[in-house]
């Protein structure tokens, strides 16, 4: 039997819902619209109401502490993969690929995906994810660089293209 958890982490520009079975991440929402909201649709889509427990996601909110400070450039959580299916899943591990700092095309993570004329289902993978932010779906722009709408927040997406650009340039400027 599985536990199904969650917690909030207070997210620089929302709420973050963490949502776990057992020790692996299932979904994680910027709750823009409040936690409330996103808590009743996370229990529809798993068929139960999860648990308010920490515990399971305080490894989880360290590393989205240090992504945020700019100190980590790869998420080390387990995840489960049950709410994703078929290609999307393929275009989400392409996107997994895309080193912090960089972007690339809609139709590059496609063909990096195997599938090179599925850039739109990379489109509905990356607005459908279940990882946002750990599966950084933000690094995907369009083909002529332009960054999209990221959920109808297009300033989230900016603020954590941003913040991996001054990063990783701190890492490139010599002390």
């Amino acid at each position: 039997m599985s536990t199904v958890t969650s917690t909030v982490y207070d997210g620089p520009f929302a709420p973050i819902l963490l949502t776990f079975v057992d020790d692996a991440l299932v979904h994680l929402d910027v709750a823009h619209d409040g936690v409330d909201l996103a808590r009743a649709a996370i229990a529809r889509r798993l068929g139960v109401v999860p648990d308010p427990d920490p515990a399971p996601a305080r490894d989880a909110t360290v590393q989205l502490e240090e992504f945020f400070a700019g100190r980590r450039r790869v998420f080390q959580i387990p995840l489960d993969w049950r709410l994703v299916t078929g290609f999307t899943r393929s275009a989400l591990e392409a996107v997994r690929r895309i080193p912090y700092g960089e972007v690339a095309s809609y139709g590059e993570v496609a063909i990096m995906a195997g599938s090179p004329g599925a850039a739109r289902a990379v489109g509905t993978a990356c607005a459908t994810t279940p990882f946002s932010i750990v599966v950084p779906v933000h690094r995907v722009v369009r083909a002529d660089g332009s960054i999209g709408e990221y959920g109808g927040h297009p300033q989230v997406k900016h603020f954590l293209l941003d913040l991996e650009n001054e990063a990783a340039d701190r890492l490139r400027t010599p002390a």
